[in-house]
């Protein structure tokens, strides 16, 4: 067999493990992202490259993961999740701290950030924990269930990251909600929450985050300090008008307005130059990766992938809805980027592990049912 036969073979096993509509959405979005970081970060072209560098590692993790049974997901579970607790745990008695946040582990020959194993680890657990008590979870089920998301979360905030705890929360938060959660519970859950604020506010809260707050109420307060980030994304998304001012057009993003325009603040850049009717596309895009998600999680085989499933479509939902509403000043500036679309290595890993999974699941679903 020679090497073109050889290539073209590997393509088609390759293929035979991909869900046709779910890469469809994936490759769209990631289409975009690299559209619009060429754009806002065209006075560093290094960042493109490592973008192309980030999709393809992600590319081959959804390979990988889309090619192995999902009780190999089932096996893993816990372990994952003891590696990260134990990881978190490192990172605050022995991590580099950067801005005064300390959430990276220097291993010397490179630096992780253990709160983002999390972000899979937490949805894996809580998976296998409620997939062995299907149809038989009792109230201290849910208890013991909240306790394994609120130790990470509690070790993430510690760092501090408040933008990666919420996710990491909201992630294992899905799990024990579709695996049968009480809405007596969820209303109970609404009611201390908001009886807990003062205590967040006074004693839990720093003052950066107590800041972005106020200054998300208030953006004018600080036009050049606190509030620059928030007024500055809004011009943008203001200026972009229906049609938008073009590719390569915007001026905020080129004349250096927009901060973090190539991460958190991508969105922005986007809107200025795609305008409402790009915003509408890439909005039906998530829409459908969300409900695709979902779909695959209903027809899922057993409750451990329904379960993951419907984690990892709720993730996309929250990252992308954080994203946009902090961009757009309906939400605090939290640090998180907008799926497949902003520049970062991490990020994109988590998500093409995930896709991955998702495609197993869809996968063995069909080989259950023939």
């Amino acid at each position: 067999m020679s090497a073109r036969e050889t290539l073209r073979a590997w393509l088609r096993s390759c293929a035979a493990l991909l869900d046709p509509s779910l890469l469809a959405a994936l490759g769209a979005l990631a289409l975009i992202g690299l559209i619009t970081l060429y754009s806002a970060a065209w006075e560093h072209p290094g960042n493109f490259g490592s973008q192309l560098r980030n999709l393809a590692a992600a590319a081959l993790l959804l390979v990988v993961c889309a090619g192995l049974p999902p009780r190999v997901f089932v096996r893993a579970a816990v372990p994952i999740y003891l590696l990260g607790i134990v990881l978190l745990v490192a990172v605050l008695l022995a991590g580099v701290s950067v801005k005064g946040a300390q959430r990276w582990l220097d291993l010397g020959f490179t630096r992780i950030q253990p709160a983002e194993i999390m972000k899979l680890g937490v949805p894996l657990m809580l998976a296998w924990y409620f997939d062995r008590r299907a149809g038989t979870a009792r109230p201290v089920d849910f208890l013991a269930g909240f306790a394994l998301v609120l130790l990470p979360v509690a070790l993430i905030a510690r760092q501090p990251d408040l933008g990666t705890a919420l996710l990491v929360f909201a992630a294992g938060f899905f799990v024990i909600f579709f695996a049968g959660l009480p809405w007596r519970w969820l209303i109970a859950m609404g009611v201390a929450g908001l009886g807990a604020l003062p205590v967040l506010w006074f004693w839990v809260l720093h003052d950066y985050q107590k800041s972005r707050i106020l200054t998300l109420l208030d953006p004018m307060s600080d036009p050049l300090g606190k509030g620059f980030h928030t007024l500055q994304s809004m011009i943008a998304i203001g200026s972009g008008g229906i049609f938008g001012r073009g590719w390569m057009q915007g001026t905020q993003a080129h004349l250096e307005f927009i901060p973090e325009r190539t991460t958190d603040f991508i969105f922005a850049v986007y809107s200025e130059e795609f305008g409402l009717v790009g915003n509408l596309a890439l909005l039906g895009l998530f829409l459908y990766l969300v409900a695709r998600s979902l779909s695959i999680a209903s027809h899922a085989a057993m409750p451990f992938s329904r379960l993951l499933a419907s984690a990892i479509a709720m993730m996309f939902f929250t990252y992308a809805f954080v994203n946009m509403g902090m961009v757009s000043g309906i939400l605090p500036v939290v640090g998180v980027p907008l799926p497949l679309v902003s520049y970062g290595g991490t990020s994109l890993v988590t998500i093409g592990m995930a896709s991955g999974m998702l495609m197993t699941i869809q996968r063995h679903r069909k080989l259950v049912q023939s």
